[in-house]
């Protein structure tokens, strides 16, 4: 995210990236850089605290 913040790193037309310059692929770059970030954070955590029920599934608890 705080790559986004100075404007004047990244407005810029040159080097192009096929069609694209600088400026729109280097903003698509960080966006699926941030969701990659973010699906490794929410597998890392699912594994530090698997699910636990909201509800109990013990019979005893049912009755």
């Amino acid at each position: 995210m705080l790559g986004l913040l100075p404007v004047g790193l990244y407005s810029k037309y040159e080097p192009k990236l096929g069609p694209f310059p600088f400026f729109v692929w280097y903003q698509l770059m960080w966006v699926f850089l941030t969701a990659a970030c973010t699906s490794i954070a929410y597998v890392l955590v699912q594994k530090a605290r698997p699910h636990v029920p909201m509800t109990p599934v013990d019979e005893q608890a049912r009755r």
